[in-house]
């Protein structure tokens, strides 16, 4: 999976506005309006909610959109440490969003998974 911990702070937000659309790392829209995961600068800046924190976390492997079971095991390996995550799939690669105080564990969670090995 080669887990990757990127810089930065991340929140979930809800907005209708071109420029944080513009600023936002993903935007998915849902039936309520646009989901937007933003830098926790730009959220702030806005005046948007910025709790939960949360790191990202890339799993730098090649996934297929068709593939089955690599969520199922990241998030079910995840959970048995009680390390939310929420999963994001794209084209290329699997991204995860978890509590910025817990990303560390969860990345040598993810590594030790990774070699096959029980953390």
């Amino acid at each position: 999976m080669r887990p990757e911990l990127r810089p930065g702070r991340y929140v979930f937000a809800a907005s209708d506005d071109p420029a944080l659309a513009g600023a936002a790392l993903a935007a998915f829209r849902e039936d309520e309006g646009l989901s937007l995961i933003l830098p926790e600068e730009a959220a702030a800046a806005a005046g948007l909610p910025t709790d939960p924190a949360l790191r990202w976390i890339v799993l730098s492997v090649n996934s297929s959109l068709t593939g089955v079971g690599l969520t199922e095991a990241v998030s079910a390996t995840l959970a048995r440490y009680a390390i939310p995550c929420n999963v994001v799939a794209a084209l290329h690669h699997d991204h995860l969003f978890v509590p910025a105080e817990r990303a560390e564990d969860a990345l040598g969670v993810l590594e030790h998974l990774s070699r096959s090995e029980d953390p």
